[in-house]
């Protein structure tokens, strides 16, 4: 990894001018269009061309370079990269207060989930201080965590006695309270345990599955957001951005919010729309070939137990986790926005 990250430095240094600032980017998953639509233009083409100069960045991504994804935040906090971007959800076991800005089941729409993210920022940016060594630049959604099964299910209920591998740990508790058991497998090894039955079912986006070959291995879609948007944080290590002039500082701001984020946010929703197209070919596919899984949509029935099981067993056990003081700013922010109070254990 240092030897890559060399690489990528002397490589930045050779092309850009002498004062330039360089920057060494560490993407989220290369294969996925978060990535490939907006992470990579951003920075590998808009953002050096907005600073004239300035900024030379070495972009690569944490599956290129293997990195574990529990420690991707941790070496960006010990200064091994300049700028990191990954699943919020992946640094939990580090900051449990955390889970609070992707809950699941309460945005179920792009709109929602924004507003949810723009409520959490100010905890988050804490956070990442705090935590990481650290500050935000961007929080990106993945589409909804909807669920792929390799077994035939008509609704939530059928989860029950499946093996599921959840996106999150609120997503795994969920899960359990279900009757379900959740199954920690990494986004990767998913085709192969769909495939010789580790796991029945998984959860993730439904461009993550239609872009990674999930529908090879799986028969049914059900499109309850049971993972939330899995928000992807960007950041930048805190010692590097303090060393950067105010003018960078606020191009860099700027223009992540307007060229990456922004048009990452309104896009989500249509996303989602034709990535189930894409799975079921229920409707046309601009992605490409529209497979043949079977769509389960999920009733009203469905979010109503879904919405009880989180608020009454979901929610508090995170805030055993997080504590109160977290509990009390969620509530004040997230919660506030989504009309749910949790109550500190």
């Amino acid at each position: 990894m240092k030897n890559t990250l060399l690489v990528l430095a002397t490589t930045a240094m050779a092309a850009s001018p002498a004062l330039a600032e360089d920057l060494a980017v560490v993407g989220s998953w290369s294969g996925l269009p978060l990535h490939k639509q907006y992470e990579a233009p951003f920075w590998g083409e808009t953002l050096p061309a907005a600073s004239n100069g300035e900024l030379n960045v070495a972009l690569t991504t944490h599956d290129q370079m293997g990195l574990g994804v529990g420690d991707i935040y941790r070496l960006l906090g010990d200064g091994v990269y300049d700028v990191a971007m990954t699943v919020a959800d992946y640094a939990v076991a580090d900051a449990p207060e955390l889970e609070g800005l992707d809950v699941p089941l309460l945005a179920l729409s792009a709109d929602e989930a924004r507003a949810m993210v723009d409520a959490a920022r100010p905890m988050v940016e804490d956070i990442y201080n705090n935590r990481f060594n650290s500050h935000v630049l961007a929080i990106a959604p993945y589409p909804p965590q909807v669920v792929f099964c390799n077994k035939p299910i008509a609704g939530l209920s059928d989860l029950q006695g499946l093996k599921v591998r959840a996106s999150g740990r609120m997503t795994a508790k969920f899960l359990e309270a279900l009757g379900a058991e959740g199954v920690n497998v990494s986004f990767s090894e998913v085709p192969g345990a769909l495939q010789k039955g580790v796991v029945d079912c998984a959860v993730t986006g439904a461009g993550s599955g239609y872009s990674a070959g999930w529908w090879e291995v799986s028969t049914h879609l059900l499109t309850l957001p049971l993972g939330g948007w899995d928000s992807v944080v960007t950041a930048i290590n805190l010692d590097k951005w303090n060393s950067l002039s105010p003018d960078l500082q606020n191009l860099i701001a700027s223009e992540i919010k307007t060229e990456f984020e922004e048009p990452a946010w309104a896009t989500a929703q249509d996303a989602l729309t034709n990535d189930v197209a894409c799975l079921t070919g229920n409707a046309e596919c601009t992605a490409g070939d529209a497979r043949s899984m079977v769509l389960v949509e999920a009733t009203d029935a469905d979010f109503a137990k879904a919405r009880e099981i989180l608020e009454s067993e979901v929610l508090p056990d995170w805030a055993g986790r997080a504590g109160s003081d977290w509990v009390a700013r969620w509530n004040d922010s997230v919660g506030a926005v989504v009309g749910v109070t949790v109550s500190a254990n």
